[in-house]
């Protein structure tokens, strides 16, 4: 069951209309990093949660992230605001609307137009919110992590969104979400790491062969650059070409096992599809091209002709 008060979790002081910065807003709002697809993957994360714990934890911060998203929603919509009520009322010339609607260099033309102003669930670039931002596995660990790479992502948004505006109200209230991003993950670290062990994710060890090798594919400048992510005891490197394939210790081939009915009709395919090595068959590109003393005579036509084609002689002519 949800409540909803009307009071904002934080107060939206806006100085003055601005639809151009209102578009670029609409990142938090109805983008992949925005408030809406945090709380919608937190919020299914919980329903499907079976720790207690987690499970508060969760729906405690998808309904915080509801309210993120109505403190963003109504910076939008106050950015809009006086943009809003000049194009519905049509009080100015029609250039001089498409010039405060337009003039910030974005699409904030679209969304007045299209959306009257208020915060639609698109992102900045106008591409509606969709569920595929929600990348919930169902693995509390393999979740928890994804948990914490959102927030790191929704708080370097937040500080580019920051430095876009010189508006101090705008500038407090998206320095408070961004910070709040700053706690959610280290709410979604402590679970993490109360989890024991908590790697690899899951439940199926890996292969101890390949667990702690590091294969050094890509080789040339650069190589030199190492560090604990591919030294030290941890770590096998395997440089060598060769013994970066078959690395099971087979020859690398891929087979499949056919019965006798399969194995029939593909040879059949095989054999109706074959390619014929011998012979030079004609194709249709041969068949539109002029022949070699047709391109010979051409060829002596355009070195005959002057460079500038009135009088002025070819190099070496």
């Amino acid at each position: 069951m949800f409540f909803h008060n009307k009071r904002l979790q934080y107060t939206v002081r806006v100085t003055e209309t601005n639809p151009g910065l209102a578009n670029l807003m609409l990142e938090q709002f109805g983008g992949p990093q925005g408030e809406l697809a945090a709380a919608c993957r937190y919020f299914t994360q919980a329903l499907g949660e079976d720790d207690p714990g987690r499970k508060d934890m969760l729906m405690d911060i998808a309904t915080e992230e509801l309210s993120h998203l109505e403190v963003i929603g109504t910076i939008v919509a106050m950015l809009n605001k006086g943009a809003k009520g000049r194009l519905a009322e049509g009080v100015e010339t029609e250039a001089e609307l498409y010039r405060a609607i337009s003039g910030a260099g974005n699409d904030s033309h679209v969304t007045q137009v299209l959306y009257g102003g208020g915060p639609p669930l698109v992102n900045s670039a106008g591409v509606p919110w969709t569920a595929a931002y929600i990348d919930t596995i169902g693995e509390p660990t393999a979740d928890l992590r994804s948990n914490i790479a959102a927030e790191a992502r929704a708080k370097i948004v937040y500080e580019r969104l920051i430095n876009l505006t010189d508006d101090p109200g705008v500038k407090e209230a998206l320095g408070f979400l961004m910070t709040r991003e700053i706690a959610h993950q280290k709410s979604f670290e402590k679970a993490l790491y109360s989890i024991a062990p908590n790697f690899p994710p899951g439940k199926t060890p890996g292969d101890p062969r390949f667990t702690s090798v590091y294969f050094n594919m890509s080789q040339g400048d650069g190589d030199a650059a190492t560090g604990p992510w591919n030294t030290g005891e941890r770590w096998q490197v395997v440089s060598e070409r060769e013994a970066q394939s078959a690395v099971d210790g087979g020859d690398g081939s891929a087979t499949t096992q056919l019965d006798d009915a399969e194995a029939a009709v593909v040879a059949q395919m095989a054999g109706r599809t074959a390619s014929v090595p011998a012979g030079d068959p004609m194709t249709g590109a041969e068949l539109g091209m002029a022949d070699d003393e047709a391109l010979t005579e051409v060829q002596r036509t355009l070195e005959s002709v002057p460079a500038d084609g009135v009088g002025t002689p070819r190099p070496g002519q």
